[in-house]
């Protein structure tokens, strides 16, 4: 393709492609899920954390979904405003605050979460049982290795 890529960065290049392009196909199916339920993708993954995790850290729901604290603190508000979950203080550290479901969260998530479960694994039906278990751990892997190396630009080896 290019002269001055080896053979070992072209496929890089292509796995990003193919990877960013089967991503945006499956958070489509996701999304499209999400809204129908009157949800966007940002309030269901936190009620989904909260739902299958139990109470949890605000500050640990926001890294869990890589998002900055000012953007976590505007979807709890607006959950907590609509009846979805309830924050309250931990009993040993009261500047830690604990971000939970309420009745009618869970009473939300329970009708919802199974149908978002179906619509996912509709949208990976395209690999067998076996080869999402290997593409598991292959994207772990490939997933550590980027975070070990950190953000750094690479050293120009052409």
């Amino acid at each position: 393709m290019h002269d001055y890529f080896d053979r070992e960065t072209e496929v890089s290049l292509h796995l990003f492609r193919v990877f960013s392009k089967a991503f945006k196909s499956i958070s489509d199916h996701s999304a499209t899920c999400c809204k129908n339920e009157g949800f966007n993708p940002t309030d269901f993954a936190v009620l989904e954390i909260l739902y299958n995790k139990g109470a949890q850290p605000i500050q640990q729901i926001g890294s869990k979904l890589l998002l900055q604290s000012g953007n976590v603190t505007y979807v709890i508000d607006k959950l907590e405003r609509n009846g979805f979950l309830r924050r309250h203080p931990c009993a040993k550290d009261r500047r830690v605050i604990y971000a939970e479901l309420t009745e009618k969260g869970k009473e939300a998530m329970g009708r919802i979460f199974p149908r978002q479960a179906l619509m996912l694994n509709r949208a990976l039906s395209g690999l067998s049982l076996e080869e999402k278990e290997m593409a598991i751990e292959l994207l772990k892997k490939l997933g550590m290795q980027a975070e070990k190396l950190g953000h750094s630009p690479a050293k120009k080896t052409v």
